[in-house]
């Protein structure tokens, strides 16, 4: 037993800071990192109009209105109105996002039998690369705990487990990263900035952004400067 637990100790110390991401066809949710720092008000009437950001948003564009739309629909759940232009609006919601070029990953597995996972179970729970210290699999978020299935964005932010296959992997990585500024128009004030960010073995903005901006919102506005990592469940097809 104690051979067993110092081997499983060493697989996981020897994997953590390694990437395991994919995708599979049946999309399960996109593990994002989120940092937010706000000063928003409560609302109390305001309006907000929505404009392009930089990355992949600069000059707007028939994609980026579809985000935008996205945005405006979380922002009016906050209690907060559309404005008809920019000039009548009170706050001023610029939204940005982008995707590299990809980075070529190989992953060795060299420790134990396939489809071991490398977070451990001790005394004090699992322990996570991602924050460091311990946490209870799987992830958290407003929609309850993700457990039992395996996410097609495997597995999120510096997560290391691995689940069945070959020895050797290889496959590309991607980062994507949405950003949101809101600022008082009369006197460019900002109320917030907030990043989110993940990695994933698909480029597709259209199911990356739209999985960024629920992150985003997701206990909005949140604490100032905090960072945390949220799991959106992608919607179930009808």
């Amino acid at each position: 037993m104690l051979h067993m637990m110092f081997l499983k100790k060493i697989a996981a110390a020897a994997l953590i800071g390694v990437a395991s991401v994919g995708l599979s066809g049946c999309a399960m949710g996109l593990p994002a990192k989120v940092t937010r720092f706000q000063a928003m008000p409560a609302p109390q009437g305001q309006s907000f109009y929505v404009v392009p950001g930089e990355g992949l948003a600069r000059g707007g564009g028939l994609e980026w209105s579809r985000y935008a739309a996205l945005v405006s629909q979380q922002m009016q759940a906050q209690g907060y109105a559309v404005a008809p232009s920019p000039q009548a609006a009170t706050m001023i919601v610029q939204l940005g996002y982008n995707v590299d070029k990809g980075t070529e990953r190989v992953v060795v597995d060299n420790f134990g039998p396939r489809g071991y996972d490398p977070f451990y179970r001790s005394l004090y729970g699992r322990y996570d690369p991602f924050f460091g210290g311990y946490y209870g699999r799987p992830y958290y978020s407003r929609f309850g705990y993700y457990g039992a299935y395996r996410s097609p964005f495997f597995f999120g932010w510096d997560d290391p487990f691995w689940y069945g296959g070959p020895d050797v992997r290889q496959y590309t990585e991607y980062k994507s990263e949405l950003d949101l500024d809101i600022r008082r128009r009369a006197d460019n004030q900002q109320l917030f900035d907030g990043r989110a960010q993940a990695r994933s073995t698909t480029d597709n903005t259209q199911v990356l952004v739209p999985n960024l901006i629920q992150a985003m919102f997701t206990g909005f506005p949140g604490r100032d400067g905090e960072t945390v990592k949220i799991t959106v469940p992608a919607q179930k097809k009808g």
